[in-house]
């Protein structure tokens, strides 16, 4: 857990599941973000939120301001084949007018932390939606390499779209 003042970063709880929804659903509705075309419920997200856990490599970090959550980050099951347990995927999500505040650094450095610990985890993946150039730089300023783009992989708001792949070794070792 990080804190300062009056930001604070600390496992998901259930009680936060509700904001998180709707922090997600803002992009689903709103943004090519992420490729989710339908609105989430609460319930629905029931079955996401019980994937994560406070010590295994899929994880639920939320970040709060002023006593409200303001974004989260995760770690995920990158693909479901066994031998690909040794890496995740990754995201990251603030509510609209939190980005460019620094916490999204500060939430996304403390889960990438996190998953460099687990001696399990080789590998975490991230992929984003392009144009978007401030999860570019956010990757690249926590040490992600860019390692490919898949073109016009997804069709949202009538476009298609392109989905550029960024790596980190979480492993220290290559």
């Amino acid at each position: 857990m990080q804190m300062t003042a009056e930001t604070m970063i600390r496992p998901a709880q259930r009680v936060d599941l509700p904001v998180l929804v709707d922090i997600y659903n803002h992009y689903v509705r709103e943004t090519p973000v992420t490729f989710d075309t339908e609105a989430f419920t609460v319930d629905a997200r029931e079955s996401w939120f019980s994937t994560f856990s406070d010590d295994g490599p899929y994880r639920l970090l939320v970040v709060t301001r002023g006593g409200a959550v303001r974004g989260y980050a995760s770690s995920s099951c990158f693909k479901p084949r066994k031998a690909y347990d040794v890496s995740v995927e990754t995201t990251i999500y603030l509510e609209p007018g939190s980005t460019g505040s620094g916490i999204g650094s500060a939430l996304y450095g403390a889960l990438v932390a996190d998953l460099i610990a687990d001696p399990r985890l080789h590998r975490a993946y991230g992929g984003i939606a392009l144009p978007n150039d401030a999860s570019v730089a956010l990757h690249e300023k926590l040490g992600f390499e860019h390692v490919g783009t898949y073109r016009e992989v997804g069709r949202k708001f009538d476009r298609y779209w392109e989905v550029a792949w960024f790596e980190k070794d979480l492993s220290g070792v290559s």
